[in-house]
């Protein structure tokens, strides 16, 4: 998976949910930090994490990949 389009999508997403990082990372128990990392790809995902901000958003897996599959 190519991190740049990866983090588009988790960008993409975050900001589809109105969310900024900071109001990510509170519904993630994390730090502003945690999400910046993740969405300029200074950090891996594992399946995990990614399970986890999709439902912090409110979307779900299978449309997560969908539309990185799109993108």
């Amino acid at each position: 998976m190519p991190m740049s389009r990866l983090t588009t999508v988790l960008r993409r997403i975050r900001q589809d949910a109105g969310l900024t990082q900071a109001a990510l990372a509170q519904r993630l128990g994390q730090t502003q930090s945690y999400v910046s990392k993740y969405e300029s790809g200074e950090q891996r995902l594992d399946l995990t994490e990614i399970e986890k901000i999709c439902e912090a958003v409110d979307v779900s897996l299978r449309d997560f990949v969908d539309t990185y599959l799109a993108s």
